[in-house]
């Protein structure tokens, strides 16, 4: 049985998911200031989880360039949305092979 915090983070991970499924790449590339755009958001969700159940945890990084594309501190950026839901996928079924032990 999963720690109640992992299923809690389950549940808000596809909650994210849920409601940013019918955005379009376009739509999730604009940025509305001073909010960063959702493609942005998706990234640094990714970069928060590999700093702390991939970098922290097991000192691991699967995507380095990640930090620097759409850190905390770093100039504001519209990356891909495509390219941030492929690295947030990767990263959280790697966090998931540690957050299940």
């Amino acid at each position: 049985m999963a720690h109640p915090l992992v299923t809690q983070l389950r549940f808000t991970r596809s909650e994210f998911v849920r409601c940013l499924k019918d955005v379009s790449a376009q739509d999730a590339r604009q940025r509305i200031e001073p909010m960063n755009s959702l493609s942005w958001i998706v990234g640094h969700l990714a970069s928060q989880e590999q700093f702390l159940w991939l970098e922290r945890a097991q000192d691991e990084i699967l995507s380095p360039e990640l930090y620097r594309l759409v850190g905390y501190g770093q100039p504001a950026t519209t990356p891909p949305l495509d390219e941030m839901w492929h690295l947030w996928s990767d990263i959280a079924k790697a966090a998931d092979r540690y957050l299940i032990l």
